[in-house]
């Protein structure tokens, strides 16, 4: 929890700091004051009539199950349109200001990166809850996709960095049970939330339909999530003699991808991290035997099969890439996720030395 060390006086809400330079961009709608500045007697009188209770019963009174709250940790993006939909747009008041998401069927175009030339160009997109899927065209008029998504295996997360856009967006779906990437951005930050919350609406009707006994609560997590780390490693291969490369390696859940370039539609691989429960172990260091130039800082992944041999630049990128896989390991295989096993034989488990 992060104190409220400001005021919007205009609202009645006390903010932290990050929050009142976002309410700073709209002082059409509200004027922020610090806590620790001299306040005249209107004022309090004005928090005290409202405050953050009374202020969320108002703005924050039928929030979609489905629409994402952003916490302090998330994108400026998503930060900055939470505070405009409340108390600029008063989408949360007004069910009708929320058909961009809730309708079940929306399409426009984005500006998407093209897997070959690294080119973003402009592409027609529709998401239906009705079929299921999610679908951009290569061409305005033509009559076929280029690539059908099923909901079922879809996700995003915001990645301004990593695309080089304050907008961007990451879509991931399963395509023969490779995940495959596509990153895409709209210049209005509106127009990306909303198509982001399109995605977490759809998926939420998507898993209410298929476990119709299951809570909001259960599902909402479920929606959408966030990649646990990314990063540059170097690896080596499964006869640990193939010399180190430097790969790009992003851990979404159990899966361990990596790519030669961050932005890859593809990965060249992927490890599947189980549990202490199945013999999987993470350790640091690599192995007295290891051969070949590699980066200081090793680690190790122990599974039923065999041995994976990574090596960090710094010890702070080992620290939290060992902190990752241990929060994995340790943490029950769920009945699911045992169908993802399965799936990841050689070449992908296999460590191909790409």
């Amino acid at each position: 929890f992060i104190e409220p060390d400001w005021a919007s006086l205009t609202l009645g809400v006390f903010v932290c700091q990050a929050c009142s330079l976002l309410h700073r961009s709209i002082p059409h709608i509200s004027r922020v004051k610090s806590v620790q500045d001299t306040w005249d007697a209107s004022e309090v009188e004005l928090m005290a009539a409202m405050g953050n209770s009374a202020a969320k019963a108002k703005y924050e009174q039928k929030v979609p199950a489905f629409y994402y709250r952003p916490t302090h940790t998330d994108c400026k993006l998503l930060r900055e349109q939470w505070i405009r939909a409340k108390y600029e747009r008063n989408e949360f008041e007004f069910i009708e200001k929320q058909e961009p998401y809730s309708a079940g069927y929306r399409e426009g175009f984005l500006w998407k990166r093209g897997r070959d030339n690294g080119q973003f160009l402009s592409r027609k997109f529709i998401i239906s809850e009705r079929e299921g899927a999610l679908k951009y065209f290569n061409k305005q008029d033509a009559r076929d996709p280029k690539a059908i998504m099923k909901i079922e295996t879809l996700n995003a997360t915001f990645q301004p960095a990593k695309i080089g856009n304050p907008c961007g967006l990451q879509i991931t779906y399963l395509k023969d049970n490779s995940t495959r990437n596509i990153f895409v951005y709209h210049s209005d930050a509106k127009e990306m939330v909303d198509w982001f919350n399109a995605i977490r609406a759809a998926r939420f009707h998507y898993l209410q339909v298929a476990f119709p006994g299951a809570s909001d609560e259960e599902l909402v997590p479920k929606l959408t999530r966030n990649f646990m780390k990314e990063g540059f490693m170097e690896k080596t291969g499964p006869k640990h003699t193939e010399g180190f490369k430097k790969r790009w390696f992003t851990m979404d859940d159990r899966r361990l991808m990596y790519f030669k370039d961050p932005l890859d539609a593809y990965a060249r691989g992927e490890v599947f991290i189980g549990s202490k429960e199945n013999s999987y172990t993470v350790l640091s260091g690599l192995p007295p035997s290891t051969q070949g130039y590699h980066w200081n800082h090793g680690i190790t992944i122990v599974t039923p099969d065999r041995k994976f041999l990574f090596a960090c630049e710094t010890e702070a990128e080992q620290r939290d890439w060992i902190a990752a896989f241990q929060r994995v390991i340790n943490r029950p295989m769920r009945p699911q996720e045992y169908a993802g096993i399965d799936h990841m034989e050689e070449p992908i488990d296999g460590f191909p030395s790409k």
